[in-house]
């Protein structure tokens, strides 16, 4: 991943989630996009690596922190 921005389905197969997935994200504020030309979303590269450093699992976790983490990335979505 060496582009700045990526289409919303280069971030889906990155993230491996669903292209839905990474429109919902961006609506809840969870990753920043912007429009290309005519409403082509990109997908900021550096918003995808924040996202995925605000919910690392720290090493050493047990099975119980983890579901905690779950339950704390859960609270918000809708």
């Amino acid at each position: 991943m060496d582009k700045p921005l990526l289409r919303v389905g280069e971030a889906a197969q990155a993230l491996n989630v669903s292209r839905w997935t990474i429109y919902r994200w961006i609506e809840e504020g969870r990753l920043e996009a912007t429009k290309i030309g005519r409403g082509s979303l990109r997908v900021f590269q550096e918003s995808m690596r924040e996202l995925v450093e605000r919910n690392r699992i720290e090493e050493g976790m047990s099975a119980g922190d983890v579901s905690g983490v779950r339950a704390r990335l859960s609270v918000g979505r809708r």
